[in-house]
């Protein structure tokens, strides 16, 4: 028997030589691409070990996540393309291999989003912790709608009316943000917190009669810790109505104080103080003088206002430095011998005749 006679074999409705073109093209997609991506995964793996550049390691995850039985069922489409069978088998085949198609096209989106929030995280995680925390719920975000748009595609290719499930979920989708507006809210401010950034981990914030250091920036919650030790733990949306008080974003302290002297004090003295604690505050490193007047005649006092800028937030260091200006100051009244007021009264007695 010769092989031509053997190659003309039919087998439902099919020659030897139909189904072995088919055989091959089968073999080529689903196992010769597949062997041929693992090879280029391998080489370009190599190559991004070599390189800083975060874009060939992401494209060598894309690669990996090719899913073998994606490639199995397109496999099986284009084997069919050789072959006459009937029309109804191969539009079958050809929805399942859009459906496979569409899944591997959400895989690979959810794995660029992955990719590309993990580096932003990495880039902002040292410069701005909440940040960071917030693009998770952005990359939750992203894959739920692209995974949408997929399960959409899907639906319509099964023939499934997309027009009307997408207005009914629109009716149900009311009602459930109605329930879940709280949340939604909190999200939403979390949103806000991260790309407007009026606050991060790590600043000193006074909310209300509250105040303590962020710890955490979460999806609903925001965390701080108090100056007792205790937690306190806001709502994002409740923290963004209130009034803030961020003491992280200081990047000097201005500090006005009084003193009073007795009003003994001759004038002569009066006109010199206003230079002498000058000289005090001027003496400080990381200071600088605003001012010093005599300001008010008190009830037991003659009153200077001094002002003046400590050049760091640190709230240690301003009152290290307040310190040694009260020392300053109280060794130069000392030299010149002005007195410190403190409260007296003094009685005037009269005798009756």
């Amino acid at each position: 028997m010769s092989l031509n006679t053997v190659m003309q074999f039919q087998f439902l409705d099919n020659n030897a030589w139909s189904w072995l073109h088919a055989l091959l093209a089968f073999l080529f997609t689903a196992v010769g691409v597949r062997l041929l991506l693992k090879i280029i995964a391998d080489r370009l793996e190599k190559f991004a070990k070599r390189t800083s550049t975060p874009l060939d390691d992401a494209a060598v995850g894309l690669i990996r996540k090719t899913k073998w039985w994606v490639l199995f069922i397109i496999g099986i489409y284009v084997a069919i393309r050789f072959l006459d069978i009937d029309p109804a088998a191969t539009e079958w085949v050809q929805g399942f291999a859009t459906i496979a198609l569409f899944i591997q096209a959400g895989i690979w989106m959810s794995g660029v989003i992955t990719a590309w929030i993990e580096h932003s995280r990495q880039r902002r995680l040292a410069s701005s912790p909440a940040a960071a925390t917030g693009l998770i719920a952005v990359s939750i975000v992203a894959r739920i709608a692209s995974w949408s748009i997929v399960l959409l595609l899907v639906l319509d290719n099964l023939g499934v009316n997309v027009t009307a499930l997408v207005a009914s979920l629109g009716v149900g989708g009311v009602a459930v943000a109605l329930a879940v507006q709280n949340i939604l809210g909190d999200l939403f401010a979390s949103f806000s917190i991260v790309f407007d950034k009026p606050f991060g981990v790590g600043d000193f914030l006074i909310i209300d009669k509250y105040l303590g250091s962020v710890e955490r920036v979460g999806l609903k919650t925001t965390r701080l810790r108090s100056l007792t030790g205790e937690q306190l733990v806001f709502s994002n949306s409740d923290l963004l109505a209130s009034r803030i008080q961020n003491y992280g974003r200081m990047e000097e302290r201005r500090v006005d104080f009084s003193i009073g002297v007795t009003y003994d004090t001759p004038r002569s003295e009066l006109k010199r103080i206003p230079q002498m604690l000058q000289g005090v505050i001027d003496n400080q490193q990381q200071t600088r003088f605003d001012r010093a007047h005599f300001k008010s005649y008190g009830d037991f006092s003659l009153v200077f206002e001094i002002v003046y800028y400590v050049i760091s937030p640190d709230y240690n260091l301003y009152m290290d430095i307040q310190e040694s200006i009260n020392l300053g100051i109280h060794e130069q009244f000392e030299n010149e011998g002005i007195e410190f007021a403190y409260p007296t009264q003094t009685l005037f007695l009269k005798r009756s005749a």
